[in-house]
């Protein structure tokens, strides 16, 4: 559907935001001289998807320090950081991983690991959707490595800790009319709406804390970074027509409450 003089709407914004998956998507992003009053991410799943609630969200990098020496004499001596990355991994809650978690549940998701004897190298992900068990996570995590130092001696570990997003449920609950206006359109082309929270995050949490209240939508794809992953030309021409209904709830001076 195209947006012409018969279709009265107001000001339309579109923006384009790179990095999203690594979180940084809107770093650079001038919410001032976007100039919208609410946003759309289109950056969901399957048809009629339609979210208000993403994980709160932390990477970890942790560096291993260990100490070489011949294997022949290394009793009591050899600190092998491969192997003390196993053992600190193991210390972590072996039940939440992403393998073992749906819904609400939050987890730990290792991403990658590399080491060898003198140095290992290991990545996380933290997610939680409830705010207090996230700050959880992040302590655990702070205590596994505290553990790892105790036992083969103080800077053996460092461990960078950096928050990427935040839950946007509490920016969007005073503005819960952008959902509503979402639900309608959705109905309005044959769509049953799923209202769900995000496993994962979108640019719409952080520009939600920067002062754009932005829910998420649909995009019809799925099986998202895996080599199956797809998105069908029908369901992109229902997210357009979507799209355009709910600009024309936007029209000048009607009530979208």
């Amino acid at each position: 559907l195209l947006l012409t003089s018969d279709r009265p709407h107001g000001t339309v914004k579109l923006a384009f935001t790179p990095d999203e998956e690594i979180g940084r998507g809107a770093d650079r992003f001038d919410v001032a001289g976007f100039g919208a009053d609410y946003a759309y991410t289109v950056d969901g799943g399957a048809i009629g998807e339609l979210e208000y609630e993403n994980f709160n969200a932390a990477s970890a990098k942790i560096v291993i320090r260990g100490k070489s020496i011949h294997p022949g004499s290394a009793k009591g001596q050899m600190v092998n950081a491969a192997l003390v990355a196993m053992e600190l991994h193991g210390l972590l809650p072996a039940l939440e991983t992403p393998y073992y978690t749906d819904g609400y549940e939050g987890f730990y998701h290792l991403t990658d690991l590399q080491g060898e004897t003198e140095q290992a190298e290991l990545h996380y992900i933290i997610r939680d959707h409830d705010r207090a068990k996230f700050e959880d996570r992040k302590a655990v995590m702070q205590k596994v490595c505290a553990e790892i130092d105790r036992r083969y001696g103080a800077g053996t570990v460092e461990l960078t800790l950096r928050d990427s997003y935040y839950n946007m449920k509490e920016k969007i609950e005073p503005h819960m009319e952008l959902i509503h206006i979402a639900e309608d359109a959705m109905r309005k082309n044959g769509v049953t709406p799923v209202i769900s929270p995000v496993r994962g995050g979108t640019d719409g949490a952080r520009l939600s804390y920067m002062g754009l209240p932005c829910p998420n939508l649909c995009t019809g794809g799925h099986n998202y970074h895996g080599k199956y992953e797809y998105v069908c030309v029908e369901s992109m021409e229902q997210t357009v027509n979507i799209l355009t209904e709910i600009v024309k709830s936007f029209a000048v001076g009607k009530n979208v409450d």
